[in-house]
């Protein structure tokens, strides 16, 4: 997982970006095996205008999926942030959850059972 953090329109400290990659390293753990790259893009949209103005745009290249996109505008970047990221981790941990039941090919245990049997009823039927 590598994750890369730029900011617009003010100067990203090394505080800031301590703070994104810890938020998403712990929103993420469990499914972090399925994510590439992680783009983190913060901005100051009106500039020192005030308003709901701090942005936190967040994209997850994630291993065969579409990648996931998630915004947050807050009037504080910390809260941007920690809204985004969360937000990006309920999201991800819910398209892994569907990928893993729409796997083809795998059988329940049930099934498979059912499966052996079927086949050795075919099995002694030919002999």
């Amino acid at each position: 997982m590598h994750i890369v953090t730029q900011a617009r329109g003010f100067d990203l400290s090394e505080e800031l970006r301590e703070h994104v990659e810890r938020r998403l390293g712990f929103a993420i753990d469990r499914a972090r095996h399925r994510v590439g790259r992680i783009s983190v893009i913060l901005s100051d949209v009106n500039g020192p205008r005030g308003g709901d103005d701090k942005r936190c745009h967040i994209q997850l290249a994630i291993d065969g999926a579409a990648d996931l996109v998630i915004d947050d505008t807050q009037s504080d970047l910390h809260v941007a942030i920690d809204r985004a990221v969360g937000r990006a981790g309920r999201t991800l941990a819910r398209r892994v959850a569907r990928q893993h039941q729409r796997r083809p090919g795998r059988l329940s245990d049930a099934q498979a059972e059912l499966a052996a049997s079927a086949q050795a009823a075919v099995a002694s039927l030919a002999s």
